[in-house]
């Protein structure tokens, strides 16, 4: 059944309203809590390494689930995931606003992030699935605009909410809508993916959390606890040598958790890896700014936060257009243009001193991000575009599975770049000192997108048929 021509409009708008709500909650959950840990450590009298779990374990889990949703997807009908997705982190939510401990608010976190690392995967694999191709730039042009919206507010609404209430006011904020959400969902989302009769590679799940997780928590606490730590040595050794574990059984597996064979599809493999340049450039710069307006030019979590919001209200505003901008006109274009802009914007920041007018790195800044829109979800969807439906799935999955890893890993080298050259600075004065490595870490990150931009003119224009067609058949004698 061809799911994108049975499909009213109407259905498919309703469709499409229910997911929108559902990731916009998931997503703005991830980075609520930025500016309310100092809060709850004061509640719970916690230290800073302790709290910071509240957030890594959201991160780390939901690394580890993605993977697994590629199965769930084909296993399981769009009504049954979305309900049991949404079901868990409402679940999570009313624990978290409830939490008398910190144990406690920690289990709530990871239901929290079983639940939203379901959310996107399936709200992309049924986007793909409904719209036809021709039309799919702008629905994916709608899911950029909430990726863009709800992280980014996220620390500006946290942030006013803990100076005026509890922090427990920021789950019971998001729970109301998440429950209308799942109310909505009972009367008008339908099943519009196709299931099949499959079994769970146990073992495959095991080294899939092994490789992404410990590969996460390496990468991730390397930036804070340096690359020397046992913890983060051992860690990204297991994660490593379990995904090479992980990539050889399922190459060899017929019904594979994980169809990693999309990458021989050549526009899958460039497009993912261009996503991935992209979303590291992306986080790292937002995890590195912060500190510098914060810790250098004593601005407050709140208004630091408020700085970054004019960058995603065009990145929210410009996605729909890209969306639209991509389907009449392809991936290539809109991407050299976007990386252009990613590259010359980031290099802008590398010359950042304590008296850069603010004014500047918020235009800046909000460029920036009109340059990610054109990169991020056009790629994306030219990637997929790329393959047969019945590998939406697995490329979905790989697809968000690979950005986090690239997330972090870019995250840690930048922070670890910034570090290292504000210790080996020449200025006597701690300020400078650190400026210097945060110009030498945005630096690091403007090559890095200046690579992208390389590498971008290595897409061509196929015959994207005819390249599906070669991938399912190497798939079948795999």
């Amino acid at each position: 059944m061809d799911n994108t021509t049975s499909l009213k409009v109407t259905n498919r708008n309703a469709i499409v309203i229910v997911f929108i709500i559902g990731a916009f909650v998931t997503i703005l959950n991830q980075t609520l809590l930025v500016t309310a840990l100092p809060h709850i450590m004061r509640s719970f009298n916690i230290t800073a390494d302790k709290v910071q779990w509240l957030t890594t374990a959201f991160m780390l889990v939901n690394g580890i689930f993605i993977p697994v949703t590629a199965f769930l997807i084909e296993k399981y009908s769009t009504r049954t995931l979305f309900m049991s997705f949404m079901g868990i982190f409402v679940i999570g939510t009313l624990v978290a606003a409830l939490a008398p401990n910190f144990s406690v608010l920690l289990i709530a976190r990871i239901l929290q992030a079983v639940g939203a690392g379901g959310i996107m995967p399936l709200m992309q694999t049924v986007f793909l699935v409904i719209f036809p191709k021709e039309k799919r730039g702008t629905a994916m042009g709608m899911m950029g605009l909430v990726i863009a919206f709800a992280p980014a507010i996220g620390p500006t609404l946290s942030g006013w909410i803990v100076d005026r209430f509890s922090w427990h006011y920021l789950f019971y904020i998001i729970l109301p809508i998440a429950i209308i959400d799942v109310i909505i969902a009972i009367f008008i989302l339908k099943n519009v993916t196709e299931q099949r009769k499959i079994k769970l590679d146990i073992l495959s799940v095991i080294l899939s959390s092994l490789g992404f997780g410990g590969i996460l928590y390496g990468f991730s606490t390397a930036g804070s606890n340096g690359w020397s730590d046992k913890w983060v040595i051992a860690a990204i050794l297991v994660g490593l040598i379990s995904m090479l574990l992980f990539v050889l059984r399922q190459l060899k597996q017929e019904r594979p958790l994980l169809e990693l064979r999309v990458f021989k599809n050549r526009t899958f493999t460039i497009t993912t890896i261009l996503g991935m340049i992209s979303f590291a450039s992306m986080m790292g710069l937002e995890t590195i700014l912060p500190m510098y307006t914060q810790n250098l030019r004593n601005i407050t979590a709140f208004h630091s936060g408020l700085m970054l919001l004019p960058g995603a209200i065009v990145m929210g505003a410009m996605s729909p257009i890209t969306g639209v901008i991509f389907d009449k006109i392809g991936a290539k274009l809109i991407g050299i243009i976007g990386f252009l802009i990613l590259t010359v914007t980031t290099f802008f920041f590398a010359f950042l001193d304590l008296n850069t007018s603010l004014t500047f790195i918020i235009i800046v800044y909000a460029i920036r991000m009109a340059g990610i829109s054109m990169v991020m979800m056009p790629l994306i969807t030219a990637g997929i575009n790329a393959l047969p439906s019945n590998l939406i799935a697995h490329a979905t999955a790989v697809n968000n599975t690979f950005r986090q890893v690239a997330a972090s890993i870019g995250t840690a080298v930048l922070i670890t770049v910034m570090t290292n050259a504000a210790k080996n600075s020449a200025s006597k004065n701690p300020l400078n000192a650190m400026v210097t490595g945060m110009d030498a870490a945005f630096l690091g990150a403007a090559i890095l997108a200046c690579a992208g931009l390389v590498l971008i003119f290595a897409l061509k224009q196929e015959n994207k048929n005819k390249e599906a067609k070669e991938v399912v058949e190497e798939i079948k004698v795999g």
